[in-house]
């Protein structure tokens, strides 16, 4: 017994593969078949520069690319044949990054953070760098509201589909209180979980209600596709995509929307908004559905100048009649953006027909970085009567 216990005092068991292996204190582990001690990727230091690890003896080449940085970088192979890279220090941010393996594409098989979508060829990992206090779309100690999923029978489109839904704080269904709603599209290659899991939406909601910059309002993600990505021809103009979408839209979602949620059933109390394929949505729907929609946006919205004239005729033909009708009309896009001419040939195009709106540009590219901020900024307008007041 006694030597048992002296066996365990100096001794630490751990199973590998079904057998026990002994570590003792100030001894290196011992190399066994079948084992390697996991390679940590990524690893962020004090200062914030960012590590990047690949164990791949047998390739030949292995390379970085990510939102921190501009083109790509080698990793260096060590003897134990594991690639290696270290980043600048890098700003507070969540960033998307690849390694190319041999001219493979692929995630870091190191890292769980993992941003998904609807079409494998965007499958990337997330690095999430910290800064010394939290961000604007980080968890808080204040209340929080709830993602709820909704299955619901599209018969416009004659499939069963989901919707997210973010619901404020103190949301009770069988209270009195109605809420606004803001129906928010993501991108092409994403799905209706997007704004949730890489949007952060409703981390950002919860920090904007505490702060009493926004009143509470439901946020409605449906998916964002007229049929399944792939199986639609794709001509160049996402506006093709957005007649079948929006089909589903006003026919199915909103209906089913404002019978299963205790929300505002008027035009002043809904707002129509989206990112990238979802911005041209927005804004093809919403414009031409002034019936439907007083607030709407367009975050790098994917659209082209020569389809203006057609898709927004009606809005331009009587532009008294469509701002009296628009509370806000709020544009977006990053000025390395590759989207960003189109942006701003949307809102000359609007200048010229005299329809006002907010047109709002900034540093980044056509990424999450830039539309998290983006709705932290856009928020605090809607449902507000001096929305309107802001727009040139």
């Amino acid at each position: 017994m006694k030597q048992l216990l002296l066996l365990c005092s100096f001794a630490v068991a751990f199973h590998v593969g079904g057998a026990q292996v002994v570590q003792r204190p100030g001894v290196p582990p011992a190399r066994h078949e079948g084992f390697q001690l996991p390679v940590r990727s990524p690893e962020i230091g004090t200062d914030r520069r960012v590590t990047f690890r690949l164990r791949a003896p047998k390739v030949n080449e292995v390379t970085l690319t990510g939102e921190f940085m501009q083109g790509s970088r080698p990793l260096t192979k060590d003897a134990d044949g594991i690639w290696s890279v270290t980043t600048d220090p890098l700003p507070p941010e969540i960033y998307a990054y690849n390694f190319t393996i041999d001219g493979v594409k692929t995630i870091d098989p190191s890292n769980a953070a993992v941003k998904t979508g609807s079409t494998a060829a965007t499958i990337q990992s997330l690095l999430e760098v910290p800064g010394e206090t939290s961000a604007f779309y980080d968890a808080r100690p204040v209340p929080h509201g709830e993602i709820r999923t909704e299955w619901y029978e599209s018969k416009s489109l004659h499939s069963i589909r989901r919707l997210t839904i973010y619901t404020p704080p103190g949301f009770d269904s069988r209270a009195r209180t109605q809420y606004p709603t803001l129906y928010l599209l993501h991108g092409a290659n994403a799905d209706e979980a997007a704004w949730t899991t890489l949007g952060h939406v409703n981390l950002i909601l919860d920090n904007l209600l505490s702060e009493k910059k926004i009143q509470p309002f439901i946020v409605v993600m449906p998916f964002g596709y007229g049929a399944v990505p792939g199986t639609q021809p794709f001509n160049g103009s996402f506006t093709d995509i957005s007649d079948t979408f929006s089909k589903d839209l006003l026919g199915d979602v909103i209906p089913l929307v404002e019978t299963r949620f205790p929300v505002l059933k008027d035009r002043d109390h809904r707002a129509l908004a989206g990112l990238s394929m979802g911005g041209v949505e927005s804004l093809t729907i919403g414009l031409n559905h002034l019936e439907t929609f007083s607030y709407v946006a367009g975050f790098s919205a994917a659209m082209r100048p020569a389809d203006f004239p057609r898709d927004f005729a009606a809005l331009v033909a009587n532009p008294h009649e469509s701002n009296q009708k628009l509370h806000l009309l709020w544009l977006g896009a990053g000025r390395e953006d590759g989207l960003f001419g189109a942006t701003d040939s949307f809102s000359k195009f609007l200048d010229a027909a005299e329809i006002k709106h907010i047109y709002h540009t900034s540093e980044g590219a056509h990424t999450w970085i830039v539309w998290r901020r983006y709705l932290q900024e856009f928020a605090p307008l809607l449902f507000s009567t001096d929305a309107n007041n802001l727009a040139h």
